[in-house]
């Protein structure tokens, strides 16, 4: 969803970034499959997935409304989306599909049950104006959920953290740096209303790691790895001041030594229908 006055996608294009999606997706797609279900996404219903990436969320959305439902996957990334589509092949589900295009000039009817989406519109230039883009594809009365980060609400305890904060420091000043909507969380309810949808019923969410291996300790390191070329580029930090080959297990470390558990990038999840 990049147009030249969008803000950079600062993580890159690479295999390496699309595995990080994916690893990634095991610590929010339970959040997200409560999200669509409360939303009133069921069995039957049609649903366009905004900004599909590697495709986890069409691929909840798609189990949700089983084989009487579909599901249409966009992106504007064509390398990510051949991973979507053999994805979807291997997991045999038939009735998700993925469309390279840009969801605000994409050739889909206004009559879908939903449109969902999840870390998408914090890399819009306009929020407000993709939104009401996405809610112009959904009928009177139907479901629009999107599940945003919003980095400000991990900002916890960073004083008694100091590998932590440092790097939540790092991440703050790209997202910045990068014109990122890093509050795009809380700033969902704003969006909802000035795009005309209504006020959204909304939640926040916070994976947290504290147990020996969790795989949110290589997912955090893996994030800053992808990032390393726009952090550079940026000027923030360099990737000798960082060491990222071995963050992940320093980060753990001080897990272990604080006893106060990693925040993964919390997310806030809203959902309205459509007037």
């Amino acid at each position: 969803m990049t147009t030249d006055a969008n803000p950079i996608y600062f993580q890159g294009r690479s295999a390496e970034e699309t595995q990080r999606l994916i690893d990634q997706a095991k610590l929010y797609d339970e959040h997200t499959r409560f999200l669509l279900q409360n939303a009133g996404v069921s069995a039957g219903m049609n649903v366009l997935d905004v900004g599909s990436g590697a495709g986890d969320v069409a691929f909840i959305a798609a189990r949700l409304v089983g084989p009487t439902g579909s599901v249409i996957g966009v992106d504007q990334n064509p390398a990510v989306l051949e991973t979507a589509r053999a994805r979807a092949e291997a997991m045999r589900l038939g009735n998700v599909r993925f469309i390279e295009s840009d969801i605000r000039t994409v050739d889909l009817p206004a009559d879908f049950d939903a449109a969902v989406g999840r870390l998408v519109l914090m890399y819009s230039a306009d929020p407000v104006a993709t939104l009401r883009a996405v809610s112009d594809r959904v009928r009177p009365g139907g479901v629009v959920a999107f599940q945003e980060a919003d980095l400000p609400l991990a900002r916890v305890d960073v004083a008694a953290r100091p590998l932590y904060g440092k790097f939540f420091d790092v991440a703050a000043a790209v997202f910045e740096r990068a014109g990122v909507h890093g509050s795009m969380g809380t700033g969902l309810h704003r969006a909802f209303v000035d795009a005309g949808i209504g006020a959204p019923t909304m939640w926040a969410v916070i994976p947290m790691g504290g147990p020996a291996g969790w795989p949110g300790y290589g997912w955090f390191a893996s994030s800053f790895r992808s990032a390393l070329p726009a952090i550079e580029q940026l000027g923030i930090a360099t990737g000798a001041e960082l060491d990222l080959e071995t963050l992940a297990e320093r980060i753990e470390d001080e897990v272990v030594q604080t006893g106060l558990p990693l925040f993964a990038t919390p997310h806030v999840c809203a959902w309205a229908r459509t007037g």
